[in-house]
C-alpha cells in the first residue's frame, strides 16, 4: 500500500479551485475528494527518489466550506487513522467585494520537540494556533498563512537531526553538523511539516513561501567576496543546489496559482519523466551561476487585496559598486505589479522577509557600513566593514542604500492618487521581534494618500538573546537615533528620503500578525504563544488596532 509521507498541504484557493501538495512513498495516483462532490488527481513526479503531487482540485462552489480526503491508488490515506483533528477543509471565499481577507503572518521557525520533551524557546505559535482552531472548528480562521522566511534551519539543526546526520556521515568533515544534500534537507522538512498539529493546519489554511538565509544558510548572498568564499569550498555547490531544488519541490511549487503553474516549463519537464532530477538540478544550477534567469517572487490576489512576495535573497546584485537588493528584472516586475490595474485593489501587500523600516540605529549603521564597505573611507575600512557586516548581519534594505530608496519610492507611488489603495503595508520578518513602524514625508511633500505601514513580526517559533533585546529597544530611542546619526555622518550618507516612527512593539516571544481586511477597512492584532500554568499553551492578544476606519 502507498503511504502518505508528508502532507497534505492546502497551498493556493480561490472561488473555484485549490491546489494540495503531498509528498508519497512511492510512485502513485494522489486524489483529493471533497464532500461536496469536487475534487482531482495527479500523478506523481520523482525527484533524488522522492515522489510528489501537486494535486489540482476544480468545481469548487464559491462561499463555501468542504471538507475533503487524499486517496493514493484508490486507498484513503487522510485524515489519518484516529485522527484527534476535525475534518481538514477547503473555504473558498465568494468573490465579492466586501468578502473579509485574514491575513497571518510570521517568520524563523525552529521545529518544535515532541510533546513530551521540553520546548527551550516557549511554546511554538504555529502550534497553539492549530491546537485553537482544532478545539473550535467554527472559530474565524485565516484566509492564508505567510511564511516569510527560515521555514527550515539547514545550519542550525536539533539534537535529533544532529544524531540522524551523524549515523549518515563524519561531522567532522565539512559542512559538519548541517545539512549537506537533497536528502538531508528532506529530513529537515519531514521534522518541521510532520508535526502533529503543524501539519493538520497546513492542510486546512492555505499557505504562502519565501525564503530567507536560514533556508539555505545564514547570511546567504550578503556580499559578493562572501559568495565567492563559499564557492571555493568543496561542499557549497550541494549545498546550494539541493537548497534551492528543495525549496523548489516543497515551498515554491504551491505558491503559484493554477495558470502560472500550467504555464511553467520545468514544471511540465518535471512532470514528463519518471525522474525529474536532472531537470531541476539544471535549473537549480542556472539560478544559482544567474540568478537574473529566475524569478522566485510572485503575486497573489485575494478579492480585492493583492500580495507581492518579494525575494531578497537569490534575486540580489552582488558587485560591491552595484549592490541591489533586486537586480533589474525582479525590480522592474515588482514595479509592474504593484502599480498595474491598482483600481482593482482596496490593499497592497509587500511579502519581503527582511523589513524596509528597522529601528533607526540600525538603519543609519547599515547604510554607514555599507559605505565603508565600498571604499568610502578607503580599503582599510572596507576590509572592516565587510567583517563588522557577516558578523552583525547589516544586510537589510538599509544596506543597499539604492534599492531603499527605490523601494520607498514605488510604495509611495502605489500609496498615492484616485486610484490608490487605503493601505501598503510591507510585511516582514527576521528579526527575532515583532513592531510597527509608519513612515512620514519630509515638508508633508508627495505624502501618500494611502497608510504606509511596515509590520514585522517574528519569531514564529525561536528564541533572542537578552542583549540583543536591549539592542533593539536602544534602537529605537532618541539616544540611538542620534548615534545613528553619528554613522551617517561618518560615512558621508545624505539625508533619507523619509522620516519613521515606531507606532507599536517592540513586543518580544513566539509571535504570529493577522491583519483583517474588508473593503478600504483594516485591523491588526499580534498574538503571543504563552504557557499557562496546569493547561496547554494558548494564543494571547498582545495588540489589536484599527489601521484604517
Amino acid at each position: 500500500m502507498t503511504r502518505l509521507r508528508l502532507g497534505p498541504l492546502l497551498r493556493y484557493v480561490d472561488e473555484a479551485a485549490a491546489t494540495i501538495w503531498v509528498e508519497t512513498d512511492r510512485p502513485s495516483t494522489a486524489e483529493v475528494r471533497c464532500a461536496d462532490g469536487a475534487g482531482g488527481r495527479e500523478h506523481t513526479f520523482q525527484v533524488a527518489g522522492h515522489h510528489y503531487a501537486l494535486i489540482p482540485v476544480t468545481g469548487l462552489t464559491p462561499g463555501s466550506d468542504t471538507s475533503y480526503e487524499v486517496f493514493l491508488d484508490g486507498q484513503r490515506v487522510w485524515p489519518l487513522p484516529d485522527s484527534p483533528f476535525p475534518p481538514s477543509t477547503i473555504h473558498t471565499p465568494s468573490g465579492a467585494d466586501d468578502d473579509e481577507i485574514r491575513v497571518s503572518f510570521g517568520s524563523c521557525r525552529w521545529a518544535a520537540p515532541p510533546s513530551s520533551e521540553h520546548d527551550p524557546v516557549g511554546p511554538d505559535a504555529l502550534d497553539t494556533l492549530a491546537a485553537k482552531l482544532a478545539a473550535h472548528p467554527d472559530h474565524v480562521r485565516p484566509n492564508v498563512l505567510v511564511l516569510l522566511g527560515d521555514q527550515v534551519y539547514a545550519d542550525m539543526v536539533s539534537k535529533a537531526t544532529r544524531s540522524w546526520l551523524a549515523a549518515r556521515r563524519d561531522l567532522r568533515e565539512p559542512p559538519g553538523a548541517q545539512v549537506a544534500d537533497y536528502e538531508e534537507y528532506t529530513h529537515l522538512y519531514y521534522e518541521s511539516w510532520l508535526d502533529p498539529e503543524v501539519r493538520w493546519l497546513l492542510s486546512t489554511v492555505p499557505s504562502c513561501m519565501i525564503f530567507d538565509d536560514h533556508d539555505v544558510i545564514d547570511d546567504w548572498n550578503t556580499s559578493e567576496s562572501w559568495l565567492a568564499e563559499m564557492r571555493a569550498t568543496p561542499w557549497w555547490n550541494e549545498r546550494i543546489l539541493s537548497g534551492l531544488m528543495s525549496y523548489w519541490v516543497y515551498q515554491h511549487l504551491g505558491n503559484l496559482p493554477p495558470a502560472e503553474l500550467a504555464a511553467d516549463a520545468l514544471y511540465a519537464a518535471v512532470r514528463a519523466t519518471p525522474d525529474g532530477t536532472d531537470d531541476l538540478r539544471a535549473f537549480a544550477a542556472e539560478s544559482d551561476r544567474d540568478p537574473a534567469r529566475t524569478r522566485w517572487s510572485y503575486r497573489r490576489d485575494f478579492g480585492r487585496v493583492r500580495l507581492l512576495m518579494v525575494d531578497t535573497r537569490g534575486a540580489r546584485v552582488l558587485k560591491e559598486s552595484e549592490r541591489a537588493m533586486l537586480d533589474e528584472g525582479e525590480a522592474a516586475w515588482l514595479r509592474e505589479q504593484a502599480l498595474a490595474d491598482r483600481e482593482s485593489s482596496d490593499h497592497l501587500l509587500i511579502g519581503t522577509s527582511l523589513p524596509w523600516l528597522l529601528p533607526h540605529l540600525i538603519h543609519e549603521a547599515e547604510g554607514w557600513n555599507a559605505a565603508l564597505a565600498r571604499g568610502e573611507r578607503g580599503a582599510r575600512w572596507a576590509r572592516f566593514a565587510e567583517d563588522l557586516r557577516r558578523r552583525s548581519d547589516l544586510e537589510h534594505w538599509a544596506a543597499f542604500p539604492r534599492s531603499f530608496e527605490a523601494l520607498t519610492e514605488l510604495i509611495a507611488e502605489a500609496g498615492t492618487g484616485p486610484s490608490a489603495p487605503a493601505t501598503v503595508c510591507v510585511l516582514s520578518g527576521d528579526v527575532h521581534h515583532a513592531y510597527a513602524a509608519e513612515p512620514t514625508w519630509p515638508n508633508g511633500e508627495h505624502t501618500p494618500d494611502a497608510r504606509i505601514l511596515q509590520l514585522t513580526c517574528s519569531p514564529v517559533h525561536n528564541s533572542i538573546h537578552r542583549s540583543v533585546k536591549w539592542g533593539f529597544r536602544f534602537g529605537w530611542s532618541k539616544a540611538g537615533r542620534a548615534l545613528g546619526r553619528r554613522f551617517a555622518r561618518h560615512g558621508r550618507l545624505g539625508q533619507q528620503p523619509i522620516k519613521w516612527r515606531r507606532t507599536g512593539g517592540p513586543w518580544f516571544g513566539n509571535q504570529l500578525m493577522t491583519l483583517t481586511l474588508r473593503g478600504r477597512t483594516a485591523r491588526l492584532r499580534l498574538d503571543q504563544a504563552q504557557r499557562v500554568r496546569g493547561s496547554n499553551p494558548r494564543l494571547e492578544a498582545i495588540e489589536d488596532t484599527q489601521l484604517t476606519p
